[in-house]
């Protein structure tokens, strides 16, 4: 064999083109395909996780008045009590209300920032589909100070 300008290709190289060159049987391409499709499939099934739909109420604790405009932050917390840096920051509505829809299952830290008022955290367990959590915020109360 000669290449287009008159050189002989190598002997060594001819032979590794063919064996490259050999068809896989298409029936173990299919087993092959199916296999690994059954397995993805299979284990996607078995790990799927759970979502919740957690609706907040954010009001004042001493008159039960909404809280508009609210922040309420939500991290995803490990087991070792350490919240994930990813979160979601959620405002309330003139009702006081705001809702975060696809929360995995697992323990939430939730907080609630309102001007004029003191800042809510608390860590919750998302163990149901549905979640409805009210939020009391109290009043700024007075700072504590070794030095008084």
């Amino acid at each position: 064999m000669s290449k287009p300008d008159g050189r002989a290709f190598p002997a060594y190289n001819v032979c590794r083109v063919k064996k490259d060159l050999r068809m896989v049987h298409p029936g173990r391409k299919f087993v092959a395909v199916f296999a690994v499709t059954f397995a993805l499939l299979s284990t996607s099934a078995f790990t799927e996780d759970k979502i919740s739909h957690v609706e907040f109420l954010v009001v004042r604790s001493y008159n039960g008045k909404p809280v508009r405009n609210a922040s309420v932050v939500v991290h995803p917390v490990n087991k070792e009590g350490k919240q994930s840096k990813t979160g979601t920051e959620l405002k309330t509505d003139s009702d006081g209300k705001a809702t975060l829809n696809y929360v995995p299952y697992g323990k939430m830290r939730i907080q609630a920032i309102a001007p004029g008022l003191q800042t809510y955290g608390d860590d919750i367990q998302i163990n149901q589909p549905e979640h409805q959590i009210t939020i009391k915020m109290n009043r700024p109360q007075e700072q504590y100070s070794i030095y008084k």
